[in-house]
């Protein structure tokens, strides 16, 4: 067993302690004020003691690709070279920041948003393959509206050569890893489920085939950034609909094979994560946000983003249907994360749900199971919390977070609001805990 506190190596660089802030949503941008805002999110997360920062996920190329608003883009050195502000103040505190790499194919704006697709009448969305059946029945009916441009061979060794550029622009600005956005609907996971690849080259058929994808992206990540850490989340689509709406998915087996060849070809660390073939709340499980939906300042702004009132009704209407299916469930990947360190070496990190001390010592093994990961992390939590790790390292097996869950920090940032905690209650707790002195370190 191993203890929140104790360090942990990843690819080489010596992480101070087990407790990390999962990739989430920062809205900074790209523009002037961007570095500031990146600052003010993420560094009292590591003023808190918390060891390991990863930044929310960050877009491999200049145009299209981003799944909501405000996501910052790193594909311009320029820009990239003055996110060394930011990892300078990071380091100050001890901790290690890893830049998120995404790019958002089917998943992105181009697809749901209703203002940006006017304003980019001719953008595409990049596809890995054409559309599965399900999807082309949500074009039809005007619920998604999808113009896709599948991805050549020669396209695909191009987006590849995107995530190596980006990364060593990222290693070059200070950053000490690279974790890649290989879940949540993103292209990698479009390349690695049988959902949506069914290419008939050398990135599509076989199990093997479609992980070629993440091989090649190593490849180029090591050839221009060096051997930094580099992790991955690595899906299994669980959550997914059942048959007959959706058969071709990515089994718990599927995910625990898949985590095991990363190894084999040269990934430092794996963030094993269930969730569904679609963007949906499997991976954000557990209230139906009311207070954000009835927020009285971005209902213009929603029908904006939807398309109208009658979409915006809509689309809260599934967020509600979803919130039913995907309740919350503590620590929802324990099951999977454990499977996959009893077949790798490298060390696994678990999210999801986990909002205890006494929790996360469990995951790492104090108990009389085997450990389920090597390190612990949380997202929304980090949001109602900023400077949380100060509460939860040496802390007592009974110290809890004061996030419910409810994920009215989540539906306002279609808008481009950032992802802030605005629940009275939560709040109030936070403030009475700042009186006391809660979030003060040594």
């Amino acid at each position: 067993m191993a203890t929140l506190e104790e360090p942990l190596e990843i690819g080489g660089v010596t992480v101070p302690n087990r407790l990390y802030r999962a990739p989430v949503l920062e809205c900074a941008g790209n523009g002037p004020d961007a570095v500031d805002a990146l600052i003010e999110e993420l560094e009292p997360t590591a003023a808190s003691g918390v060891g390991l920062v990863c930044q929310g996920a960050t877009i491999v190329r200049g145009e299209g690709g981003c799944a909501a608003p405000g996501m910052t883009r790193v594909h311009d050195p320029a820009f990239v070279s003055r996110l060394s502000r930011l990892t300078d103040r990071i380091h100050d505190h001890g901790s290690k920041i890893f830049a998120q790499l995404e790019y958002g194919g089917l998943r992105s704006m181009e697809t749901w948003h209703a203002e940006y697709r006017r304003n980019h009448p001719d953008l595409e969305q990049l596809a890995v393959s054409d559309l599965p059946w399900q999807l082309r029945l949500l074009d039809r009916v005007g619920f998604l509206s999808y113009d896709p441009h599948v991805l050549s061979t020669d396209e695909v060794y191009e987006l590849a050569a995107d995530f190596g550029r980006s990364a060593a622009y990222c290693v070059e600005a200070g950053y000490d890893g690279i974790h890649l956005a290989g879940a949540n609907m993103g292209i990698v996971q479009q390349f690695l489920s049988p959902f949506y690849n069914r290419r008939d080259d050398e990135f599509g058929g076989s199990p093997e085939a479609r992980l070629e994808f993440l091989a090649l992206v190593h490849d180029e990540i090591r050839d221009r950034a060096g051997d930094v850490p580099l992790m991955t989340k690595v899906p299994a689509e669980t959550e997914a609909p059942p048959s007959p709406i959706v058969q071709r998915k990515l089994s718990l087996e599927d995910g625990v094979e898949i985590a095991r060849r990363l190894e084999k070809i040269g990934y430092d660390a794996v963030v094993p994560v269930q969730a569904s073939v679609a963007w949906d709340m499997s991976i954000v499980r557990g209230e139906y946000p009311d207070r954000a939906w009835d927020l009285e300042d971005l209902q213009d702004d929603y029908e904006t983003v939807f398309g109208g009132p009658l979409r915006k009704r809509l689309v809260a209407v599934g967020n509600w249907l979803e919130s039913l299916v995907y309740d919350f469930d503590p620590a929802w990947n324990e099951s999977f994360c454990r499977r996959v360190r009893e077949q790798v070496s490298i060390p696994v990190l678990a999210e999801g749900g986990i909002r205890e001390r006494g929790q996360m010592d469990r995951l790492l093994g104090d108990g009389d199971a085997d450990p389920a990961c090597d390190a612990v992390g949380m997202a929304r939590p980090f949001y109602a919390e900023p400077r949380l790790g100060a509460r939860l390292l040496e802390a007592d097996d009974e110290t809890r977070v004061i996030c419910e869950s409810c994920n009215n920090c989540v539906v306002p940032q279609v808008t481009g609001e950032p992802g802030i905690c605005r629940t009275p209650d939560v709040l109030r707790e936070r403030g009475k805990l700042e009186q006391d002195g809660a979030y003060e370190r040594e």
